[in-house]
């Protein structure tokens, strides 16, 4: 109350604050005192509490993007400028070897030209023997020649002598027989030629045998020559036979003719017109030749009954001969 109020009207005043009472201080609140544990329980350290960044009164600059670190160099670029240089005239070199190669082969494979007739010693010595090729670029040239397969024989006459033949074309009777044939038969169209050309590989130009092909091509021309003149007229005197029987052919001999196909009127190309022949020596007709011979006749006689006679009684023939090279 006021000093100055007096009496049973006298205010108050408001009561002092009294001091609170003394109290001990926990153990959390005594400065370098933690957490007593209790009995048993491990204490734990004390970490120190996370701090958060005070904010800067000054605004940060905005960060700019680095650059991006250049690639690393691979190839040629990682050499170096000497090395870049070597390199580069080694690949050029490489690459010029390979355009002559190519060129060398396509000349030497490519049909005959003015290129390859001029510089033709030069190819030759790039490619031998090294890259030798067996193959053509383009198809051969066509032949340029027709190649005729001629024989004669030697037979025995009633008298016991001997007489020789004239000279006949068995490929101009081949021909004959295709010509005008839808369906020619591969025996008039292949033996004879394949024949000859078996011979012809098999011996050399004087015609001595090249080994075993050698002798097995002689025994198969021969016989397919027997069974053609066997069914020749003309082969006796008279050009019958006695008892409707075959003349005995003792011996036989083949050649071929050989004649350039004419060029066309437009070109400008000469050929000698004059043919070339090719004689072998002459053959005699074996046991087994007369034996296939026999065979043949049976089989045309039979064929000629049945089908008649001309195409069935050649490729019986020619059977016959095949069969008897076979098995020989």
């Amino acid at each position: 109350m006021d000093a100055y109020d007096k009496g049973p009207t006298a205010r108050r005043s408001d009561p002092e604050p009294r001091p609170d009472r003394l109290r001990s201080p926990s153990p959390d609140e005594v400065p370098g005192v933690g957490h007593v544990p209790e009995a048993g329980q491990v204490p734990e350290p004390d970490l120190p509490s996370p701090s958060l960044p005070s904010p800067s009164l000054t605004p940060s600059p905005p960060l700019t993007p680095s650059p991006p670190s250049a690639a690393p160099r691979i190839g040629l670029s990682a050499l170096s400028l000497r090395y870049q240089i070597a390199a580069a005239c080694a690949l050029v070199v490489v690459a010029l070897v390979a355009c002559v190669h190519v060129t060398m082969v396509f000349l030497h494979v490519a049909p005959s030209n003015t290129v390859s007739k001029q510089y033709g010693r030069a190819v030759d010595g790039w490619i031998y023997p090294e890259f030798e090729q067996n193959w053509k670029l383009f198809a051969p040239n066509p032949l340029q020649q027709n190649i005729a397969v001629q024989a004669r024989a030697e037979v025995r006459t009633a008298d016991g002598g001997t007489r020789t033949t004239g000279w006949y074309d068995l490929s101009a009777r081949d021909g004959a027989d295709i010509d005008g044939n839808l369906l020619p038969s591969h025996t008039q169209q292949n033996e004879l030629r394949r024949a000859w050309d078996f011979y012809v590989s098999a011996h050399d130009s004087e015609n001595r045998p090249n080994g075993l092909r050698g002798q097995l091509s002689e025994r198969y021309i021969r016989r397919i020559a027997v069974l053609r003149l066997s069914h020749e007229d003309g082969l006796t005197a008279d050009g019958k036979t006695a008892a409707g029987k075959q003349p005995t052919i003792a011996r036989v001999q083949v050649r071929s003719r050989t004649t350039n196909v004419a060029p066309p009127p437009w070109s400008d190309e000469k050929v000698d017109p004059k043919p070339l022949y090719r004689e072998v020596p002459w053959w005699t007709v074996t046991v087994a030749d007369r034996a296939l011979d026999s065979n043949s006749n049976s089989n045309s006689n039979s064929n000629s009954q049945s089908q008649g006679q001309g195409q069935n009684g050649n490729s019986t023939r020619a059977r016959a001969a095949a069969d008897g090279t076979d098995a020989r």
